[in-house]
C-alpha cells in the first residue's frame, strides 16, 4: 500500500512538474519563452491537469548523458514546413534546444514519406544523435528506426502523433492533444452554429496518421450521440493542404446542393474550403458554416471576420515541453507514457482579443 501511494505522489508531483513548465515565464530555466509562433507567456502549451497524474510512467534507465548541455539531439519532423503548424513546430524545437544550451540539434524533415523519415531517423542515429524527438507521419511503419534507436540505447520522444508501438520500449512517451476529444469539440462547436440542423461534409487529413483517424471518430460520434438532426453526407481526404481543402470543397459542393456546414481535420483546408464557398457566390462563415482543428492566425483572423464559426486549438510550440521532458528523463525521473496538451476554443466572440496566442 505505501508504494502504492508513493507512485500515486510521484505522478501527481511529476503533472504538477509539468504544468509549471509549460507555463513558465519567458527566460526561465524550463524555456518557457520558446517562439515559433510568438504569443509570449499564453500561447505556450499547458499539461493537461487531470487529478492524478498523467497515467502509466516510464520508469526506464536513461542512457549516461550529462545533462542537456552535452547532449546531442536530433529532431524528425514528418512534413515539409509549408504549413504554419508545421513551421511553428520546428521553430519552437530549434528556439528550445537554444534556449536550453543543447550541444548540438540535428534537425531533418521526411517530406510526408515514411521511409525517408525512417531513414533520416537512422542517419541522425550514425551522426551520434543521443535522444531523438519524432513528430511521426503515420501511426505504423516506424517500427525499424524505433528499433534501431533501441539498439543504439538512444530514448525516443514523440510529439503531436501517436503511434501504434509499446510505451517504454519503442518510445518513451508522447506528448500531443486528445484527438478524439477535438473532435468532439469541433462537433459541438458546429452543432452550436447550425443550431443542431445541418447536411455536413468533412475534410479529412491525411489517412493513416493517428490525428485523421482521431480526429473523424471523435466528430462523428458526437453528432450520432448528441445531434441527431446532423449528417454527414460527404466526407473526403484532402491530405491537410489548404490547395486539396478549396479543390475537393468545390467537388462537394457541386454534388451536395443542401451542403450547409463544413468540419476540416486542420485550418489550413479550412481556409481553402472558405475560397471554394466564396468562389461558388455563398458567404462562408454565414451560408456555409464552418469549423476547424488547429488555432491558426489565418484560422483565428477568418473566425474573428465572421468567416469561420469555430476552432479548436492544436498547439505546435513542443519545444519546452519536449526539453523539460528530456531533462526530468535524463535526472532519473520516471515519465508519464502520455503527456495531454490542453486545448483552447476559439470562437467568433474571443478571436480577436486571442488573435496574438495565433500560429
Amino acid at each position: 500500500m505505501l508504494a502504492r501511494i508513493r507512485g500515486f505522489l510521484m505522478l501527481g508531483l511529476l503533472g504538477m512538474a509539468l504544468v509549471l513548465a509549460a507555463c513558465a515565464p519567458p527566460g526561465s530555466n524550463t524555456g518557457g519563452g520558446s517562439g515559433g509562433g510568438g504569443g509570449g507567456e499564453e500561447a505556450q502549451q499547458r499539461v493537461e491537469d487531470s487529478g492524478g497524474g498523467q497515467g502509466p510512467v516510464c520508469d526506464v534507465q536513461p542512457p549516461n548523458i550529462d545533462g542537456l548541455g552535452q547532449a546531442t539531439v536530433g529532431f524528425s519532423q514528418s512534413e515539409e514546413e509549408t504549413n504554419p503548424f508545421r513551421i511553428a513546430e520546428t521553430q519552437s524545437i530549434r528556439d528550445e534546444a537554444e534556449n536550453v544550451g543543447v550541444e548540438e540539434l540535428i534537425v531533418t524533415n521526411a517530406a510526408s514519406q515514411i521511409s525517408k523519415q525512417n531513414s533520416d531517423i537512422q542517419d541522425m542515429l550514425a551522426q551520434g544523435a543521443e535522444v531523438l524527438i519524432v513528430a511521426p507521419l503515420n501511426a505504423d511503419g516506424l517500427e525499424p528506426a524505433f528499433q534501431a534507436a533501441a539498439d543504439e540505447n538512444v530514448p525516443v520522444f514523440l510529439i503531436d502523433r501517436e503511434v501504434t508501438a509499446e510505451p517504454c520500449e519503442s518510445y518513451i512517451t508522447f506528448m500531443g492533444s486528445n484527438f478524439v476529444r477535438q473532435g468532439q469539440q469541433a462537433a459541438d462547436l458546429l452543432a452550436e452554429a447550425t443550431n443542431e440542423e445541418a447536411q455536413v461534409a468533412i475534410l479529412e487529413g491525411t489517412p493513416g496518421a493517428s490525428v485523421t483517424a482521431d480526429r473523424q471518430s471523435g466528430f462523428v460520434d458526437q453528432l450520432e450521440a448528441d445531434y441527431p438532426d446532423m449528417e454527414v453526407v460527404a466526407s473526403q481526404t484532402a491530405n491537410f493542404v489548404r490547395t486539396e481543402g478549396q479543390t475537393v470543397m468545390e467537388q462537394l459542393l457541386q454534388s451536395n446542393p443542401d451542403l450547409n456546414a463544413v468540419y476540416a481535420h486542420n485550418d489550413e483546408m479550412a481556409l481553402g474550403a472558405i475560397q471554394a464557398i466564396r468562389d461558388a457566390g455563398m458567404t462562408p462563415g454565414d451560408d456555409v458554416k464552418i469549423v476547424s482543428i488547429d488555432g491558426t492566425e489565418g484560422a483565428v483572423q477568418a473566425l474573428a471576420q465572421g468567416e469561420m464559426n469555430g476552432v479548436v486549438e492544436s498547439n505546435p510550440r513542443f519545444g519546452p515541453l519536449a526539453f523539460q521532458t528530456i531533462d526530468q528523463f535524463l535526472n532519473g525521473e520516471p515519465i508519464p507514457q502520455n503527456i495531454i496538451i490542453e486545448d483552447r476554443i476559439y470562437t467568433p466572440q474571443n478571436a480577436e482579443e486571442n488573435l496574438d496566442s495565433a500560429y
